[in-house]
This record gives structure tokens, C-alpha cells and sequence, in this order.
């Protein structure tokens, strides 16, 4: 059973690392919206971003696409 639980932990680590990021710029470009609205849905947890480790936001791709009703649903936890 152990060994189980490794595999999973395992595909989730790559799931992780598989996930897209672009810089705060080309994610107002791909959506056609301002900094500031990011920097608001970023705030509000509507998007999902990584720091680096030189201080850079990332956003998470798949979440600028996800449908409005799924983001106002999220925990707060989720939304991290």
C-alpha cells in the first residue's frame, strides 16, 4: 500500500512542475486586460501565481482560463 502513496505523491510533483507559467505582461496581452486587473484577480484569488526565487509573479496559465462560477467557489487554500 505504502508504494501507492509514493506514485501518487510522485504524479503530483510532476503535475506541479508540467504547469505553465508566464510573466504578469504577456498574461494582460493573452487576456487583453490591464496589470492592475491582474494584479486585482491575483488579489482576490481568482488566478494562481508562483513568486520565483528572484521575486518575479508567474501566473498559472490554466487559471486564466477557468470558468468564473469554478473561482468564486474555491477555498482560500485552493486558491494559493
Amino acid at each position: 500500500m505504502g508504494s501507492g502513496t509514493r506514485r501518487g505523491d510522485a504524479a503530483e510533483s510532476t503535475r506541479m512542475i508540467e504547469r505553465k507559467t508566464i510573466s504578469i505582461m504577456k498574461a494582460c496581452e493573452l487576456v487583453g486586460v490591464s496589470r492592475r486587473t491582474i494584479y486585482n484577480w491575483i488579489a482576490s484569488g481568482k488566478v494562481e501565481y508562483v513568486r520565483t526565487a528572484g521575486g518575479s509573479v508567474r501566473i498559472f496559465v490554466d487559471t486564466l482560463w477557468r470558468e468564473p462560477e469554478r473561482a468564486a467557489a474555491l477555498t482560500p487554500k485552493e486558491a494559493s
